[in-house]
């Protein structure tokens, strides 16, 4: 079904592409359009995580150079049954966490420096639990991709303000159409993707990590820095918006957010945490857990990562 709902939805952007096409040259735009959409598919399912991961500059560390967050993602793939993905940093103060590649094969996360910085060891865990969750659900294919072709189509809508046919092309109506309609849609459809799909990861990556609170109190934490430090890269690419745990740009349960409100998915995860008995909060860790700092056995954390705790 996932498969499905992926191939329908890439299918409607091919087609607001193609239609975008047609507005701007008629026919031969839209088969233009068709083939570069095409191409774009076929350029963005075998180079989706080089895509995101150039665009963050991140650089791939391991159990040498990241000793904490190769071992936490280690400990929960494992947990999670799936093969270890490729773990990157990327040096920047805002505080976020992403997944990309085409399947769990070609996987990969990545972690920001500010986002190490406030979050304790079982923070980090249930961050890496959720983006690992996006891995398992294969999302990360669809919002890379959705990402990639909702920005073209953006580009080309910007390229229909200075369109100007000679056989009624340009008339005002295919213009609102180009520049308004096109890209709208597009949005809608991103949007969807990214906010139906963060529900259902925060849920599988709590189920992975074992205590749905400390994805919430992540969250929490997250919302707020990622509030008050800028994200350069969702500046000059709001198509990457939605690859985030948290929102790179907007905020709220609104129409035009990439992400449902974190309020709500805190209280999602809380009723999750009730359903399985966890009626009390969990143990707090006070100390971040660093791009490579090592933290005492006897502070890493609940039960919960007892898996972890041999890494």
């Amino acid at each position: 079904m996932n498969r499905f709902k992926t191939m329908m939805l890439l299918a409607a952007l091919t087609a607001l592409f193609m239609a975008l096409g047609y507005t701007l040259g008629g026919t031969g735009g839209a088969m233009i359009a068709l083939l570069v959409a095409a191409g774009m598919n076929f350029f963005t399912y075998w180079n989706a995580d080089k895509i995101v991961l150039r665009m963050h500059d991140a650089k791939e560390v391991d159990a040498a150079s990241a000793p904490q967050l190769y071992g936490i993602v280690k400990g929960l793939a494992t947990r999670a049954g799936l093969p270890m993905p490729r773990v990157y940093l990327v040096d920047s103060p805002h505080p976020n966490a992403f997944a990309t590649g085409r399947n769990p094969e070609n996987a990969a996360v990545a972690a920001t420096t500010g986002l190490l910085a406030i979050l304790t060891r079982e923070e980090v865990a249930a961050v890496m639990a959720h983006e690992l969750a996006h891995v398992k659900n294969r999302d990360t294919l669809i919002m890379t991709m959705t990402a990639t072709i909702a920005g073209a189509i953006s580009m080309l809508a910007n390229f229909g303000l200075f369109f100007r046919g000679g056989d009624n092309r340009g008339n005002m109506l295919a213009m609102l159409l180009a520049v308004i309609v096109a890209p709208f849609a597009a949005m809608i459809v991103q949007l969807a993707i990214s906010r139906t799909r963060e529900y259902g990861a925060d849920r599988a990556g709590a189920e992975i990590h074992g205590n749905p609170r400390h994805l919430a109190s992540a969250l929490a934490k997250l919302a707020a820095g990622a509030a008050r430090v800028p994200n350069p890269v969702a500046a000059r690419n709001p198509a990457a918006a939605s690859l985030y745990i948290v929102p790179g740009l907007s905020r709220g349960d609104s129409l035009f957010s990439t992400h449902p409100a974190t309020e709500n998915r805190i209280a999602a995860l809380e009723a999750m945490a009730g359903e399985s008995g966890l009626h009390s909060p969990p143990p707090l860790v006070e100390r971040p857990v660093g791009a490579a700092t090592a933290v005492p056995r006897s502070r890493r954390g609940s039960s919960a990562l007892d898996p972890l705790r041999r890494n």
